[in-house]
This record gives C-alpha cells, structure tokens and sequence, in this order.
C-alpha cells in the first residue's frame, strides 16, 4: 500500500482530473457539509463537492440552470451587518457573548484578537490552532478569533471552514460565533433560518473539537453557540444562545457514513470529467455516470437539484416523492412499480407494502362505485 502522502497526492491529482485542468477549485463550506451530510447516500453530490466542481456553472451548462444561493442584495447587507458586531475589537460581539453564555466570568475588556494571516488554507489553519492553544492557555482573558481557517476531514479528503468568529472564554472554553442578517423579531427568529444556521454551526463544532483533540490539555467546545442578528427592524445586534448538540450529533453521524472519495473515483469511467467548457452531451454522460439520490429537499441544498429531478422524473423514481414515501414502499423504486403492484399486476402479495397498496386501490374503487350512482349526469 502507498504512504498516506503517496495517496493523498494521487487523489488531488485524479480531482484535479474529473474538475478539469483549467477549472479553478471551489472550496466546501459548511453550508455545503451540511447540505452534503444531509443526504449523504448521494455519490453525485460527494465526488462532484470533492473534486471543487462549482455546480451552479455545472447546471448552466447542462441546460437546468440554478436559483438556490444568496441574492447579492443579502450578501452585501450581510457583510456590512458583520462589520459593525465586529467594530472595535468585537467590544459588541464579546459583550453578547458574556451577556448570552458566560455571564459567571468577568465581563471582557480589551480583548485579545490575534492575527490570524497566513499563506494558503494549510498556513491559516496552522496560524488558527496555533492561536487558539496560546489563548487557551492564557487562562482569564477574552480572546476574539475572526474568521479562523478550520480544516475537516470528509469522506477522506480535506475541507477548510471559515466560521465568521470563535470565542475563548476566560475557562479555555470555545465557542463558535455565526453572524446572520436575518432579523430577530421579539427574541425569536424564523425557525427555518435558525435551523440552516445551527446545522452550519455543527460543522464548525465538529471542525473545533478535532483542533482541541490535539491539544495536551483538551479545550471544551461549548455546545451552544452564539447566533447573532439584527435587532427587529433596526441594524443593532442582538444574539441567542443556539444548542447543536442534536445537529451535531447527526452531521458527525451522516459524515461518516459518506464514501470515501476515492472508492467513488475509482468507479467511473476512465476519462471521466465535469469540466463545463465539455459538450453538452459529453457533460450529461459524465454526471450520470455517478448516481444521485434525489428528494425534494435537495431544491433547497443543491444547485444541481433541477437536473436531477428531472432525471428523477424520467426514470419514474419514486424518491422524487419524498423520503418517507419512497420509505415507505420498501423494495418498490419506480411509479411503474408502485401502480402495477397496485392492480396486482406484479409483486409479491406478501410484502407489506404490495398488500398496502392493493389494500388501498380496492377501497378507492369501492368508493367510486359506491359514489358514482350519486352523481347527476351534467345537462
């Protein structure tokens, strides 16, 4: 077996490959980890996020172009929102922090926030975990990490996170900072959007507390993180204290049952690319060379969504139903099987499911015979 630099070389080269030579990576986020553990049985998704293809061009060039993003409206009043938390120091940031999570310590003054630049997301990683053991061990002061670069092992290959801020309290404790521009209305937010940001969190959870594993002295990752939003209508900040502990416990869960990337590289096609400038058929033939697992929630997740679900559609996959009816029909994959068991023209009387559903087409045509009688013929 080749050392584990050997290999991992081998890999970046073969994703480098199935990207295209001239296609520049796109890095994951942990809005896209979480999408990605939210449905991890899709290898599409897994090996497409693996080797940095940006499946919004994707889309474009396979002719289902993508909605699902961030306006640049949202985007730069979100930024201008980050800002201002983070103005002097993070005085307002570290002052929600002690307010929402720590109100036993001192209350922070003149804060600590080092300098987190580096060269590369390797150096910046280094610089973040070099940073966060010095200010653990500087046990009694605040310290303000802004914009840390975290790495994360997924499916075997790296992803670099970049939270907006992380906190170490005057105990060593850590904790993560999500800044959204959303309003929060009374001391509630939507609870959507407060869902989306917690899943997002629970990556940088799990990213942090690999950090503080390698640490002698291991730090605690506090489980509530900080969630800060404009305040009502205004542009004052305000925050909530968030518990992931349920996010995080399913994300580590659906992140190791992800297949390693290079088990999915190995069974494609040899010559296999995903680069956009490839014909349209071409393009089509290598995105189907990976199978996908399309549910309704991925038009909420993945800019792919629309050519999958139409894909989903010509296939007669039932999965495009939802995932507690495809659930629900056991070993039944397509509409076509679903309707012929369902007149008991196939499927095996026995399996649950089958009877379930003959059960329910006899007491449909029972009522439509019973109901037909009653109904006046129109004039």
């Amino acid at each position: 077996m080749p050392p584990p630099r050997t290999r991992e070389k081998a890999l970046r080269q073969r994703l480098a490959e199935l990207r295209g030579p001239e296609v520049q990576a796109k890095a994951l986020d942990a809005r896209a980890l979480a999408a990605l553990a939210a449905n991890p049985g899709c290898r599409r998704r897994a090996i497409l996020d693996g080797a940095g293809v940006d499946k919004a061009v994707l889309a474009d060039a396979l002719g289902s172009p993508s909605v699902f993003g961030q306006s640049q409206f949202a985007f730069v009043r979100g930024n201008a929102f980050e800002a201002k938390v983070k103005a002097d120091g993070g005085t307002e940031l570290l002052r929600l922090a002690h307010e929402k999570l720590d109100r036993a310590a001192e209350p922070p003054a003149g804060a600590h926030v080092p300098d987190l630049t580096a060269q590369g997301p390797h150096g910046r990683t280094a610089r973040t975990e070099l940073a966060l053991r010095e200010a653990t061990e500087a046990a009694g002061a605040w310290t303000l990490l802004d914009h840390p670069m975290l790495a994360l092992d997924v499916a075997g290959s790296p992803a670099f996170l970049e939270p907006d801020a992380v906190v170490v309290h005057p105990d060593g404790s850590w904790t993560v900072v999500e800044i959204k521009s959303f309003p929060m209305l009374d001391g509630a937010a939507d609870p959507a959007k407060v869902g989306a940001a917690a899943r997002q969190s629970a990556v940088y959870v799990l990213a942090l507390e690999q950090v503080a594993a390698r640490l002698e002295s291991a730090p605690r990752v506090r489980h509530r993180i900080l969630l800060v939003c404009p305040k009502d209508f205004s542009n004052l900040p305000t925050a909530s204290a968030v518990d992931v502990r349920k996010q995080r416990a399913v994300t580590a869960r659906q992140l190791a049952r992800l297949t390693r990337i290079e088990e999915i590289a190995d069974t494609l096609p040899e010559g296999t690319c995903f680069s956009p400038e490839l014909p349209a058929e071409r393009l089509t033939e290598a995105v189907e060379s990976v199978p996908a697992s399309y549910a309704p929630e991925c038009l909420s997740a993945c800019e792919l969504a629309f050519h999958c679900r139409d894909r989903s559609r010509a296939q007669g996959a039932v999965t495009r139903l939802g995932r507690p009816v495809r659930a629900e029909l056991g070993g039944l994959t397509t509409v076509g099987d679903v309707l012929a068991a369902a007149r008991g023209e196939a499927g095996d009387p026995d399996d649950p499911a089958v009877a379930a559903l003959r059960r329910a087409a006899a007491l449909r045509a029972e009522a439509l015979a019973t109901a037909a009688p009653e109904v006046a013929p129109c004039p």
